[in-house]
């Protein structure tokens, strides 16, 4: 190869990789559970070499780390604009509105942590994920509020949650059934928010 790539190209070449390895790995911890699948058939499948693999991630967990903080961006900025909000139904019902995206875009990844529930609580990205959980509850739950609206708001989070495993099995258009799940959830902020 011609030495004169600048580097701006070759950083984009690379981080192409390191996607094409996230997509794979998460494929495949999907496909046959995550303790089952090594780095050799990550690099199996993507075509490249075990070392070219270990430029980029030394081991699973790392791939999984980073597959989990780049799909869990949004969230966390989410929170982070949630903090200088205003705690108005208006700010309630656009976190809702916004983690319901950030859920859709993130589906592969929440569908792999629903179905490998042990591996997930003992690596890092359980702790990751309870803190991100924790972080939104805050913005959307008034301290002040009686219990009941508490538990709606808590609610409204779940209700987004299972929207996205339990509700695969009914009819319908995926899209259909995702505004159906925030439909609910905004009701549950917005009684909340009235109850108090």
């Amino acid at each position: 190869m011609g030495g004169t790539m600048d580097g701006t190209k070759q950083q984009r070449r690379r981080g192409d990789t390191r996607q094409r390895i996230q997509d794979v790995a998460l494929e495949l911890f999907a496909e046959q559970g995550y303790e089952k699948t090594s780095l050799r058939e990550i690099a199996e499948r993507l075509e490249v070499t075990k070392a070219a693999l270990y430029y980029h991630f030394k081991t699973k967990e790392e791939i999984l780390v980073s597959i989990f903080e780049d799909l869990t961006k949004p969230i966390t900025e989410l929170i982070e604009w949630g903090r200088t909000q205003p705690h108005t139904l208006q700010t309630k019902q656009d976190i809702v509105r916004r983690y319901s995206h950030a859920l859709a875009d993130a589906a592969p990844l929440f569908r792999f942590m629903q179905e490998n529930q042990a591996t997930v609580r003992e690596l890092r990205i359980g702790e990751m994920f309870k803190t991100r959980m924790l972080g939104l509850k805050d913005i959307l739950v008034d301290p002040d509020a009686d219990l009941t609206d508490q538990v709606r708001c808590v609610s409204a989070m779940f209700t987004l949650h299972a929207g996205m495993f339990v509700l695969q099995d009914l009819e319908g258009d995926p899209e259909t059934k995702r505004k159906a799940v925030l439909e609910v959830a905004i009701d549950l902020v917005t009684q909340a928010h009235q109850g108090g």
